[in-house]
């Protein structure tokens, strides 16, 4: 079980899901139309680690957190 974290405007509690590869949880997260806008547009960190690749490997206990754009100074 991993965990998806969502951050910033994005206002989703956090969801824990079975996946063995972000593109396994980008899968799942894309049949949730509230995250529709925000999944294109966002970086995504797994362990706190920025990470691109969705053949990326995830395990049991991982934290995968959804980033989306800021403004800023």
């Amino acid at each position: 079980m991993i965990k998806v974290e969502f951050l910033g405007p994005i206002g989703k509690a956090p969801v824990e899901m079975e996946a063995s590869t972000l593109a396994d949880v980008s899968a799942k997260l894309k049949e949730d139309n509230t995250l529709t806008e925000w999944l294109d547009k966002c970086a995504v960190a797994l362990n706190d680690t920025m990470v691109n690749d969705l053949a990326t490997v995830v395990k049991d206990g991982d934290k995968v957190s959804i980033l989306p754009p800021v403004c800023g100074g």
